[in-house]
């Protein structure tokens, strides 16, 4: 199976802390990916799986349907895979991917990443009160997706690169801020979120009709 993706991938970027812009000298690579399985595979019993690890550590793929199905229902974890600055690779498919990026984007993400950052926040909230400690890393993603929530509301445009706020944001990750530094900053984000909802530009559905034409024509691309 893991051939689909050697041979069939149609979009590969980098994401986590190097897309983020914080990243440090031991990072990861971390990789995500699109890829497309032969429309014939879809005529037997037994389909195409819908994502597949590898074959590089801290790899991952989705084939193209499964992709475009959670980035229509607003994922943050997919749709940074559409706006990384780190590109590997883009085949015409991924091309035709990447222009039509802008028909997944709706209002709902105001729910999405609000509802990820919220679910977050929780945990480490949990955590705390349970052991007395705090999981610096995810407060800081949990940050993070909210600032980058208000700016898609705002823009139209996926925030991925934070390097703006490293220093700020590290600092959360190395717990240089009070706990009660960190959740007044999370407040504040969470109103400028729900502003940022209240004003933004975006329509209140994605595009289902565009994301359909792309799956079909890819589809049929792939048909030979």
């Amino acid at each position: 199976m893991i051939d689909l993706v050697e041979r069939h991938t149609a979009l590969a970027v980098v994401v986590g802390s190097r897309a983020y812009g914080l990243h440090g000298p031991g990072s990861d690579h971390d990789r995500r990916g699109v890829f497309v399985a032969p429309t014939r595979a879809f005529w037997h019993l037994d389909k195409p799986p819908t994502h597949l690890d590898g074959p590089a550590a801290e790899q991952f793929s989705w084939e193209f349907e499964r992709f475009c199905v959670l980035a229509l229902q607003g994922n943050p974890t997919v749709l940074e895979v559409l706006w990384s600055p780190l590109v590997e690779k883009a085949s015409a498919d991924g091309q035709q991917l990447l222009a039509t990026r802008g028909a997944f984007l709706s209002r709902q993400v105001a729910q999405t990443y609000g509802g990820y950052a919220r679910d977050q926040l929780d945990r480490v909230a949990a955590r705390r009160e349970r052991t007395g400690e705090t999981n610096h890393k995810q407060a800081m993603h949990m940050i993070r997706l909210l600032v980058a929530g208000a700016h898609v509301l705002r823009t139209g445009e996926v925030l991925v690169d934070v390097r703006h706020l490293r220093e700020r944001l590290l600092a959360v990750r190395r717990g240089e801020l009070s706990w009660e530094s960190v959740t007044a900053w999370a407040a504040d984000l969470l109103a400028e979120l729900a502003d940022a909802a209240a004003t933004s530009a975006l329509p209140e559905q994605p595009d289902r009709e565009a994301v359909d034409v792309l799956l079909t024509t890819v589809r049929e691309r792939n048909l030979a």
